[in-house]
């Protein structure tokens, strides 16, 4: 199949099988990456994150809806990354299940991948996988991190705007403030704020945000990140979030703001892609015979750890 003409027609079964293919890293997937790479650099990327519990799930539904519906000539695709299942090594499926009332719009693409252990809440080829829709022609892009709540700062080096989603009643005010995850948000999002607490857990949020953001900057050089507030199992507030998720997309535009995160992104894949290689060679080291001779030296502690590496011939 010519998987590259396929998309770029809008053909959605080639779109998945393609997908396929480079979640599971194969030669023809990463030949059609770089073959549709030209092609991208339009699809504005929206992440979404925050602790297990916030209603991540059912605020993307409502906000991609409510894209489609805002926006009648655009296209949106959604990359929900879900926990591996420890026995098939899977994805559990439970956001797609969320996702009912956007998965049969012809608008709308949406694609569960298993985290398959990667830390940060991304699956390994995430990007790779935002690559191809971009190019495909969806003009949004929303990426949910697996919910483990505080290890999920990786969406950052992929998304042009972050929203960091919280709820009241989770046990702690701000559950992600402990590792710092509230830095990298641009838009703050209080859900179930219907909840008892929500009114604490605000105060909480502006408490943090006073500190990053004291005040005295001029307006126009600084995005401050506002706290909207939704519930979105009941889609109350949904059209505010999107239209502060537009605002931030236009403050980028007007300055230099959006290049500077395209950079970022693709130096970030550059920088996994040369990881994983690295590994790989690695590997084939650690296959070698003299590996295991100086591991075996290691072991019975006749040779130091680093003089070891430093006798090892790549």
């Amino acid at each position: 199949m010519d998987y590259e003409q396929a998309v770029l027609q809008g053909d959605r079964r080639a779109l998945a099988r393609l997908i396929t293919l480079v979640e599971n890293d194969t030669p023809q997937g990463r030949q059609m990456v770089d073959a549709l790479f030209k092609h991208s650099g339009n699809a504005h990327i929206i992440g979404v994150t925050g602790p297990s519990g916030t209603g991540k799930s059912t605020l993307v539904n409502g906000m991609v809806a409510d894209l489609v519906e805002r926006f009648p000539e655009a296209k949106a695709a959604v990359i929900a990354v879900d926990p591996s299942s420890p026995f098939s090594g899977g994805a559990v499926l439970g956001d797609r299940i969320r996702m009912r009332a956007i998965v049969e719009s012809p608008r709308v693409f949406v694609r569960s991948m298993a985290s398959r252990g990667a830390l940060g809440g991304l699956a390994h080829n995430t990007q790779a996988v935002s690559l191809i829709l971009d190019a495909a022609g969806y003009d949004f892009i929303v990426i949910e991190t697996v919910g483990a709540g505080q290890s999920e700062v990786e969406v950052a080096r992929l998304a042009h705007t972050v929203l960091v989603v919280e709820a009241p009643g989770l046990g702690d005010d701000i559950q992600a403030a402990k590792a710092g995850i509230l830095e990298i948000a641009d838009i703050l999002v209080l859900n179930k704020a219907d909840r008892p607490g929500a009114d604490a857990t605000e105060m909480a949020l502006k408490g943090m945000l006073s500190m990053g953001y004291p005040g005295g900057e001029d307006a126009s050089s600084i995005w401050v990140p506002p706290i909207q507030r939704t519930i979105a199992t009941e889609a109350e507030g949904i059209g505010e979030l999107v239209t502060a998720v537009s605002t931030h997309a236009a403050f980028l535009k007007s300055g230099t703001g959006w290049k500077q995160r395209d950079q970022v992104h693709l130096e970030t894949f550059l920088r996994g892609l040369l990881q994983r290689k690295m590994q790989m060679e690695w590997q084939q080291i650690s296959d070698k015979t003299e590996y295991q001779s100086l591991f075996k030296q290691v072991c019975s502690r006749d040779l130091a750890p680093y003089e070891a590496i430093a006798r090892i011939q790549p």
